[in-house]
């Protein structure tokens, strides 16, 4: 049957054109339900015959009650064409999220195509809205249901809309409300996942806040939309993402292309109960209302105060420092004009997500089994306390949970929510890290067996196709071999060194090929590219491939044929570089060499065999051009590190020793910097509009000046007018303090922003600059087995030298803009799991180790001030464990702007580890007030960086050393923290 679909379209010159789709309805379109006779025996049944009712769930139930609909309580589910396509539209991750319930086969939920069957595809009437189209639609779908079914089973609507409601039950449906429904299930915990419907749907009961009804109002309006919309043309309002101070909650940002600068929101009253990673509709505040506050501790009504921390990396990570003074005359501290204060109008995209963390601890009330309120408190300092309502406090009290937001009255100071689900008991290792991972959003669900089903058959070997293939090169004669950290199995990145007849080096990189194995548009490709990079924890590794990839079929492992994508140069003596090419390749690696034993092998004068010969060529090569960058303007920043070793048993640290860094590192590092730029100015030749590149913006004079004001409080003046400037200022930092140097690198770091992925399209050529390299153009392209910038880079070089064929997501500007977006977040979210994990293990170690010993003062506050722990400047973790161990590969990019340079250490008692370093260190308040005392007698000195108590020779200065003590301490049970105090 053929029906015609018309709608009208604007097009981009302004015209108002008409469409005509043809829709074809089928009678071919079954039920799913196991009993049915009526329906093709072959055809796909998911419905059970001992359920109890088929659910048909209207598009606001889905959007609303994912988190219901996700409890294995909840089946037998129909999921309409016209609600998945309506869900689609208003909410992707909702969608995603129900779609992974669809194509579960423990779970019985099956969609339903109703918009392509003849029985229940609906026309559209004139003057009827499509939201009361849709809801037609999903009602003859459920009358169909009824009728087709004849009474075998019941068919119930789910649905809150009141008037959808009524309409089914006149039609002679059975419809009921989430909650109606929920309570027949007789399981009471259920009803804590219930969403409160808004005020447009039908009332809960029995759920009401029966505390007093009348309520001051806490916070403005938010404007609606089409005020928004037209103040933002007036420039009224500026829109942003408002990101919350990750160390003061109470103060937020957003950057504004509109006025060209950073919006400082101070306080929750003006946040207007938006949250991080909102964007929002922002006004600014009066000029003269821009003033700058008195720069304290944190330490708020809320018992929310400034906690140890790992050493920020970057700007981005660091604490901002808003409470610029200026500087006086003839001072040499720096002078920064104060910056805008604005208010939030209105939101115009939440973020709201899921949040771990505990309810905030209370006496049990009189009776038991009603209905308690309870504040959840987010282990995210950034998220404010959630009001919940629940029926099992006494189970939850001590547990981490999750919790979803729902709404936030404008008379209630806290945003309301729903519990989700319990994570298991608060200070439990495993349950901490679980906590991590969801707060970052990390994916740690098994392989689908769609995506498994996209890998080779195993075991693979080379084919002869591989080797005919005319724009693969063989080099299997090629002396090529591996360094990297000792028992790696995920070696994705091999070399080889060859003295040239004319004097000259043939130096090539050789990369694991595996665009070969993971084809552009498969599900092994799209669960890859949602993922987006593997994530390290202490102890874990969540892969971003299944580990048959990354551990055998792309493994360059030592005397076995291996698919690779190589880059070959040659190059003089001096490391220039004559001629670059370009090749997939067939290598056989004739050493994996850990870098300790590649390091031996240089140090060793009585080895003259061609491989260590081949070691101190390229080692002799890296010198030169690790010279000539930092020549350039690259920078060198903080580099010492320290590891735990973690008890084989308990998993628990056991001691720190130092972790070195020795040549053979820094040679591969060079030569891996040298591809990964080598491949972007490729690509970027070939393909100027859709190249995926990496860029790192210089820092901006209001980064800089925390910096700045600190240096020149000891007398140091740094030139930080290009980066070269910088780096040759930071060589000549130096006093007889021999830690003095490398604490004003750290410092340096924190002004750093981070590195991005962008899309060339988006930019102008000068934008694409590296600071921190000083390279004009760069990109990942060295380890595809663990990031998947790389393996699209991959794609764009091999359709650069036309043996391949560029996928068509590169024409679409967009969806590569998306995809560059998708890898940052990923990027960032796998940075800050590493974090959370040092942290946990961090707490876990002082636990029973408090210890006394030297601290540096790095910002100076009027009650107290910051110290940072020279002793813990980075954490390369130890872990002794009975695993079957993989490889972590080094992040070659430049170090500070992406923390992944160091190497975490994880061994087993047999003579395998694996290694990656996170640079990491601690740091943390120390008062000199009591809490909640501002300042007391103390008097700060802004300019100078001092904090002295009149009248005696007490004072404190930055960079000054000082003794402190660390202990873990509980100030309110099962809720430990590290504390940092004054010896």
């Amino acid at each position: 049957m053929l029906q015609s679909k018309s709608f009208v379209k604007k097009t981009k010159q302004g015209r108002i054109q008409k469409y005509v789709r043809e829709h074809y309805l089928r009678d071919d379109v079954y039920c799913g339900f196991v009993p049915c006779t009526a329906c093709d025996a072959a055809a796909e049944r998911k419905l059970d015959a001992s359920a109890a009712a088929i659910l048909v769930v209207d598009t606001n139930v889905v959007l609303h009650q994912i988190d219901l609909l996700e409890n294995p309580a909840i089946e037998d589910v129909v999921l309409l064409s016209v609600v998945l396509e309506e869900v689609k539209n208003k909410n992707l991750a909702v969608f995603n999220r129900i779609k992974a319930l669809c194509t579960n086969k423990a779970r019985r939920f099956y969609v339903f195509a109703n918009e392509q069957h003849r029985d229940t595809y609906v026309k559209d009437m004139v003057g009827e809205s499509s939201n009361d189209r849709n809801d037609r639609a999903i009602r003859v779908a459920a009358r169909w249901y009824q009728s087709h079914l004849g009474g075998s089973v019941k068919v119930l609507l789910i649905t809150n809309d009141r008037e959808n409601k009524r309409k089914a039950i006149e039609e002679g449906l059975n419809a009921e409300t989430v909650e109606s429904y929920v309570r027949s299930l007789a399981q009471p915990s259920l009803l804590d996942l219930v969403v409160v419907p808004t005020s447009g749907d039908v009332a809960m009961e029995d759920v009401e806040d029966h505390r007093p009804s009348k309520k001051k109002v806490i916070y403005s309006e938010h404007k609606p939309m089409s005020e928004i919309t037209s103040g933002l043309r007036c420039g009224i309002y500026h829109q942003g993402k408002l990101r919350v101070n990750r160390y003061n909650p109470f103060e937020a940002y957003v950057g504004s292309e509109s006025i060209g600068d950073e919006i400082v929101i101070r306080g929750r009253s003006n946040m207007n109960r938006a949250f991080d990673g909102d964007i929002v509709a922002v006004e600014l505040l009066p000029q003269d209302q821009w003033h700058e506050s008195k720069s304290f501790i944190a330490d708020d009504d809320e018992e929310e105060e400034e906690e140890v921390h790992l050493v920020p990396n970057s700007a981005d990570d660091a604490p901002r420092n808003t409470s610029s003074t200026q500087s006086t005359v003839g001072s040499s501290a720096p002078s920064v004009a104060s910056r805008p204060l604005g208010r939030v109008a209105g939101i115009i995209k939440r973020n709201w997500n899921s949040y771990c963390g505990s309810l905030q601890p209370m006496p049990m009330p009189a009776g038991s089994g009603g209905v308690a309120h309870a504040l959840f408190v987010s282990k995210d300092r950034r998220i404010p306390k959630i009001r919940i309502q629940t029926r099992q406090l006494e189970n939850l009290l001590n547990k981490r949970i999750v919790v979803a937001v729902d709404s936030w009255d404008v008379s209630s100071r806290y945003p309301s929510g729903h519990y989700v689900r319990t994570i298991g008991d608060i200070g439990d290792k495993e349950t901490e890290t679980e906590v991590v991972l969801i707060e970052n959003d990390i994916n740690t669900r098994p392989f689908s067996t769609q995506v498994l089903s996209c890998l080779p058959p195993l075991p693979w070997t080379l084919s002869p196709e591989d080797l005919a293939n005319p724009n693969r090169q063989d080099l299997r004669h090629v002396r090529v071999f591996s360094v990297d950290p000792p028992g790696c199995r995920d070696i994705d990145d091999a070399l080889h060194c060859t003295l040239l007849p004319n004097g000259n080096f043939e130096v090539g990189v050789h990369i694991a090929d595996v665009t070969n194995f993971v084809h552009p548009g498969t599900p092994l490709d799209e669960e890859a590219a949602q993922r987006g990079t593997s994530v390290y924890l202490v102890g874990q590794r969540i892969d971003m491939l299944p580990k048959p990839l990354t551990e055998d079929v792309c493994s360059l492992r030592a005397d076995v044929e291996r698919l690779a994508f190589s880059v070959i140069w040659e190059m003089t003596p001096d490391a220039d570089i004559i001629s670059t090419r370009y090749t997939k390749s067939v290598i056989k690696s004739c050493a994996a060499m850990s870098y300790v034993e590649a390091q031996a092998r240089m140090d060793d004068s009585r080895l003259v065999d061609p491989l260590t010969v081949d070691l101190r060529n390229l080692n002799s090569l890296a010198k030169i051009m690790r010279q000539r960058r930092c020549e350039r303007g690259a920078l060198t920043l903080a580099s010492a590190e320290v590891k735990f070793e973690i008890d084989s048993e308990t998993h628990d640290p056991l001691d720190i020793g130092i972790y070195q860094i020795r040549e053979a590192n820094q040679m591969i590092e060079e030569f891996m910097l040298a591809a990964n730029i080598s491949v972007a100015e490729k690509i970027l030749k070939h393909f100027p509009l859709c190249s995926l590149l990496r860029r790192h913006p210089s820092p901006t004079k209001e980064m800089l000046e925390p910096l700045l004001r600190t240096a020149s409080s000891v007398g140091l003046n740094l030139d930080v007018s290009s980066s070269k400037a910088l780096a040759e200022s930071l060589d000549n930092a130096k006093r007889d303090d021999p830690y003095f140097n490398k604490l004003i690198r750290i410092l340096a770091t924190r002004c750093m922003t981070q590195a991005v992925y962008f899309c060339s399209g988006d930019l102008t050529f000068s934008e694409y600059y590296h600071y921190g390299l000083a390279a004009s153009l760069y990109t990942h392209f060295t380890s595809p087995i663990r990031r998947y910038a790389d393996v699209v880079a991959h794609r764009l070089l091999a359709a650069a030298l036309e043996i391949a064929k560029l996928p068509p997501i590169f024409q679409d500007g967009p969806q590569l803009t998306g995809i560059a977006d998708n890898l940052n977040y990923r990027h960032r979210n796998a940075q800050m799991a590493s974090r959370a994990s040092v942290e946990l293990h961090t707490l876990i170690y002082f636990r029973t180790r408090p210890t006394d010993t030297e601290a540096r003062i790095v910002k100076v506050k009027a009650n107290g001030f910051i110290v940072f722990v020279p002793k813990y400047v980075s954490l390369s973790l130890s872990l002794s464990l009975s695993l079957s161990l993989a490889r972590i590969c080094q992040d070659y990019l430049f170090q500070h702007s992406q923390q992944l340079n160091s190497m975490l250490c994880i061994h087993s008692f047999t003579p395998f580890f694996f290694k990656k370093k996170i640079r990491f260190g601690i740091e943390g308040p120390i008062y000199l007030t009591p809490k909640g005392d501002k300042g007391g007698d103390w008097v700060v000195d802004e300019v100078n960086q001092r904090v002295t108590k009149p009248g005696t020779n007490i004072s404190y200065a930055v960079l000054q050393t000082v003794r402190i003590r660390m202990e873990v301490v509980e100030p309110q049970p099962h809720r430990p923290k590290l504390l940092l105090t004054l010896i």
